[in-house]
């Protein structure tokens, strides 16, 4: 079982190999591959508020928090809400993608990620088109 905070489930979703630094990269990338597999889709992922398996490696990580604490609280809570997600909740991949394509529209999308420093080079907003895309 994976430990994600609210909030990566869209950066997962967006993840494309950049990050804080190299071992963040070399964690998260290790993270997706495994969600990446043919058995990806049945991982499944519990839900918390605190530091997670992706914040691991992050130089931004301070304990079980963050040093941006207060915009990291407000990405979680947004996410938590649009994604209808609670402390404790457990999910799989496929479902927490299936949460994302039903609940997370573009206007969702500007909303929730308001603030985020990685918005800007539109991983995520492709991600969560491709996804739109797909066929169910």
């Amino acid at each position: 079982m994976i430990h994600f905070r609210p909030h990566h489930f869209m950066c997962a979703l967006g993840f494309r190999g950049s990050g804080y630094s190299s071992l963040f990269v070399d964690n998260f990338s290790n993270i997706m591959k495994v969600l990446n597999t043919n058995d990806g889709h049945d991982i499944t992922i519990k839900v918390v508020f605190e530091a997670d398996k992706i914040c691991a490696p992050c130089p931004n990580r301070r304990g079980k928090l963050c040093s941006e604490q207060d915009k990291i609280e407000r990405l979680d809570k947004a996410h938590a809400a649009a994604l209808q997600l609670q402390a404790g909740d457990i999910i799989t991949w496929k479902e927490a993608k299936e949460r994302i394509r039903h609940t997370i529209n573009f206007d969702v999308f500007d909303q929730i990620c308001e603030g985020c420093s990685w918005k800007s080079l539109g991983y995520c907003a492709s991600a969560l088109r491709n996804l739109l895309e797909e066929k169910n």
